[in-house]
């Protein structure tokens, strides 16, 4: 392998969502599809296609990793995170970019994704999320919220 690998940047869409009693959806990252986060919660969402728009992407993704169908209320926030080169597992470096959507459920019933990159979909309480092992976007969407109006998000 060459220490000299392009540069990747992803850009994902994410769907934040509360039910009627303030539990969060979220999805656990799935065995074998990161090197440090498996077993964690994230929001639901992921990679957007070439060319494809990110509120039909993270509506895509919602229903993938969720069995729920959603409409986009509005822009939550878009954050970024850069990561070095990892020469020597064939990674240049990497710049994602993340675009986290409020979410409303329409339809679909509370299922888990099989053989994809997350393996269960559940329901948190803002207590049950101190004590769950969360990755990072998660973190900073619930800093976000400290400071959001949740009367529109719901």
């Amino acid at each position: 392998m060459t220490d000299n690998v392009a540069p990747t940047t992803r850009v994902s869409a994410y769907g934040l969502f509360f039910d009627e009693v303030d539990r969060m959806l979220l999805v656990r990252i799935a065995p074998g599809f990161t090197r440090d986060a498996e077993g964690r919660w994230t929001l639901p969402g992921g990679g957007l296609k070439f060319g494809e728009d990110p509120e039909v992407g993270v509506l895509r993704e919602v229903e993938e990793e969720t069995g729920f169908t959603g409409e986009v209320i509005r822009l939550a926030f878009v954050s970024s995170w850069t990561r070095g080169p990892l020469p020597e597992m064939g990674y240049g470096p990497f710049h994602g970019v993340r675009i986290v959507y409020w979410v409303r459920i329409t339809g679909g019933e509370l299922r888990h994704e099989v053989d994809e990159s997350t393996d269960m979909a559940a329901w948190f309480t803002r207590d049950e999320l101190r004590t769950t092992p969360l990755v990072e976007l998660v973190d900073r969407a619930l800093e976000y919220m400290e400071g959001a109006d949740l009367a529109l998000a719901h």
